[in-house]
């Protein structure tokens, strides 16, 4: 049985059912989508500010007064400049996290020292609230 809650996700999903079609073209990453009180929250990063700015507007033009019922918080982190392809890829080198690891198992495995665990951990401040917590399948950013 659905709550009160999923109802209303559900609703504030197809009123910006648009918006989500500009993320899906704008191949912005959703990293979370849910209610945030009474608002939807819509969280993402974005590849370049031209595609952040596209969804902006399409929020805008879907509702003038979203600030009512939606939070966004699209990040651009796709520097907006284009990369060679191989830089591209060591610079987003990334960990998927498996039962029973921990930030610091990760750092030993990766880097041969279990102390380097806070390298990793503020390269994802955003997935992690803190570093004694990891779930599995979290992709986290390994920085080099």
């Amino acid at each position: 049985m659905a709550t009160a809650t999923d109802q209303e996700l559900d609703q504030l999903k197809q009123k910006y059912q648009s918006v989500f079609q500009s993320i899906e073209q704008q191949q912005i990453h959703l990293t979370h989508v849910n209610m945030d009180g009474n608002k939807l929250f819509i969280q993402g990063d974005a590849p370049s500010e031209q595609a952040k700015n596209k969804v902006w507007d399409q929020i805008k033009a879907t509702n003038p007064n979203w600030q009512s019922d939606l939070i966004a918080d699209i990040r651009v982190t796709g520097g907006g400049q284009a990369q060679p392809q191989q830089q591209q890829q060591q610079q987003q080198r990334t960990y998927t996290v498996k039962p029973g690891d921990s930030l610091s198992k990760i750092a030993k495995e990766i880097y041969g020292n279990a102390n380097e665990y806070m390298k990793i951990f503020e390269a994802n401040r955003d997935k992690l609230k803190d570093p004694n917590v990891v779930q599995p399948g979290q992709e986290l950013k390994i920085p080099s």
